[in-house]
C-alpha cells in the first residue's frame, strides 16, 4: 500500500491536468503494486525552500511496505520518479527532492484493524 505525497511551489494552474492519476499510475508502474492500493495526494503553491532557493522545486515523499528499504531498491526507483516529475512539473532534477519510507504492516490501518491482519 504505497503512500506517494507531492509538495510543490508550483501553483496549482500551473500543474498539468490528472497529475495525482498520473502519479498512482506511474507508483503503480515503478514499485510494481496494484494501482488500486496506491495513495496519492498533491499539494501546490506551497512556500517552499530546497538548497537554499526559493525558485519553483518540488519535494516527492514515497511510502510503502517491502519495496523501498534498500539503497538499490531506492537508486532504481528514484531514476524513474526523476523522469516522470521532471516531465510532468517541467523542472530541472536540482529542483526535486525525493525521501523514501519503508513501512511496516503494523503502521497502516485500513477496515478498522492494520494491514498486518489482512
Amino acid at each position: 500500500m504505497p503512500f506517494v505525497e507531492l509538495d510543490t511551489s508550483l501553483p496549482a494552474e500551473r500543474l498539468p491536468p490528472g497529475l495525482a492519476q498520473t502519479l498512482c499510475t506511474a507508483t503503480a508502474d515503478i514499485l510494481g503494486k496494484p494501482a488500486e492500493r496506491v495513495n496519492v495526494t498533491v499539494r501546490s503553491g506551497l512556500p517552499m525552500v530546497l538548497s537554499g532557493s526559493a525558485e519553483p522545486c518540488a519535494q516527492l515523499v514515497v511510502s510503502s511496505i517491502g519495496v523501498v528499504g534498500t539503497a538499490e531498491q531506492n537508486k532504481g526507483h528514484s531514476a524513474r520518479f526523476f523522469d516522470v516529475l521532471t516531465k510532468q512539473l517541467g523542472l530541472g532534477p536540482e529542483r526535486i527532492v525525493i525521501r523514501f519510507y519503508p513501512l511496516e504492516p503494523w503502521q497502516i490501518g485500513k477496515k478498522g484493524t492494520v494491514m498486518t491482519f489482512l
